[in-house]
């Protein structure tokens, strides 16, 4: 079973990487709606992140790093969906000339385990030397909300040794 998991990723990662590598094609980005609030998505509906340990416009992802989070790339220039600041999208080169999109200074990328438009796996996974995050519009990270602990009681005292049985 954990070969098939693999394999599932690796295919999952190939697919990926053809669509955000392979296009060809000015990026439209645009928002959606998912659990985590609306954060910035790709033509396809696919959610897009970034990662702390890239520096302002360049990329810290590439090798076995790429393979699971596929940069969005395209030529030209990208284009703003419905509800993106266009004043924030922009390009930075990767080592292999490739035009990756930007976001607010940050280069964007797919995560190979969200197979379906919406999903936020990838989600505040550290991996590769960074958390990586999903993006709100304002450009900047969206994080989960803290655990919150559970309010704390007190446990009620009684007098009484009967637990709960009736006595005459």
């Amino acid at each position: 079973m954990r070969r098939s998991a693999l394999a599932a990723v690796l295919l999952a990662s190939a697919v990926l990487a053809a669509v955000a590598l392979g296009s060809g094609r000015a990026a439209t980005v645009s928002l959606r709606s998912t659990s985590l609030g609306r954060v910035l998505v790709a033509a396809n509906g696919h959610t897009l992140y970034m990662f702390t340990a890239d520096k302002t416009n360049a990329s810290g992802c590439y090798g076995a790093c790429a393979g699971i989070w596929p940069a969005l790339v395209a030529s030209g220039k990208p284009s703003a969906g419905s509800g993106i600041k266009a004043s924030l999208l922009g390009t930075s080169k990767r080592h292999d000339g490739k035009l990756q999109i930007t976001y607010g200074g940050h280069p964007l990328y797919f995560f190979a385990q969200d197979t379906k438009a919406g999903q936020v796996n990838g989600e505040g996974i550290n991996h590769f030397g960074g958390h990586w995050w999903v993006v709100s519009a304002a450009g900047v990270a969206v994080t989960r909300a803290p655990v919150v602990s559970p309010p704390s009681y007190t446990t009620p005292t009684t007098t009484s040794s009967g637990y709960g049985r009736y006595k005459p």
